[in-house]
């Protein structure tokens, strides 16, 4: 019963909620590259390979597209965006 008062409860429990916090957080940012991949416009095959990039290497995949994948997309025509 002295389990729950000791330090053993936060020596055990405290990396757990880290490491369940970091996964949550890493989940998050995969699902919000790919809302953005799949909302917007690519040329030719990029979309199908930055879909491909993030599913098969999430944390790794996510970043590479934030930091080059975005600078691919098309720019929407000017009839687009007056919703």
């Amino acid at each position: 019963m002295t389990f729950f008062y000791s330090d053993n409860f936060t020596v055990l429990f405290v990396p757990l909620i880290i490491i369940f916090t970091v996964i949550l957080l890493s989940i998050a940012f995969v699902i919000w590259t790919l809302v953005d991949l799949l909302r917007n416009e690519f040329t030719g095959y990029n979309k199908i390979i930055w879909l491909l990039t993030i599913i098969m290497l999430p944390p790794l995949g996510s970043i590479l597209y934030i930091f080059i994948g975005r600078k691919q997309k098309t720019a929407p025509e000017k009839g687009e965006l007056d919703g």
